[in-house]
């Protein structure tokens, strides 16, 4: 009996994990990238979080935004202002896989944003941004929709 449980929980588990990393937007409960305001990346070279009175659905997504200019530039050219890859690491899709990422490891490079796993792979990921990015580019098509 423990040991069905035990299975039962760890196939609950790993298809829990397969689902969160199924889809092409890095999100958590339906938000993605955390709830920021992927504007404010761009226009504004800061972490702003979003508010629920500026959410806008994209990619079957809710994307929120610190104030309504911020969400009618979004609506406008959401590809302009989404990050690549999803939001998901940059390094870790150049390596061929979706990986998680914090706020905190943005950059935009060529007005395109991209995150990071975390500082010590955005570190490794700026040794040789363009060499991953261009990586990265080819992962991702076949990437995006795999768990």
């Amino acid at each position: 009996m423990k040991k069905s449980i035990l299975i039962s929980l760890f196939l609950l588990g790993a298809l829990t994990i397969t689902f969160a990393q199924k889809s092409e937007i890095f999100e958590k409960d339906g938000i993605a990238i955390k709830g920021y305001d992927v504007v404010a990346f761009h226009t504004d070279a800061k972490a702003t979080k979003g508010i629920e009175n500026f959410t806008y659905r994209w990619k079957d997504t809710n994307w929120l935004f610190e104030n309504q200019a911020n969400l009618d530039l979004f609506k406008k050219d959401p590809e302009k202002y989404a990050p690549q890859y999803g939001g998901y690491c940059a390094y870790g899709t150049a390596d061929g896989h979706k990986a998680p990422t914090e706020t905190d490891t943005w950059t935009v490079k060529e007005n395109k944003l991209y995150f990071n796993y975390n500082k010590k792979v955005q570190t490794a990921w700026n040794k040789d941004q363009m060499g991953y990015i261009e990586k990265a580019d080819k992962n991702w098509v076949e990437i995006k929709d795999k768990p």
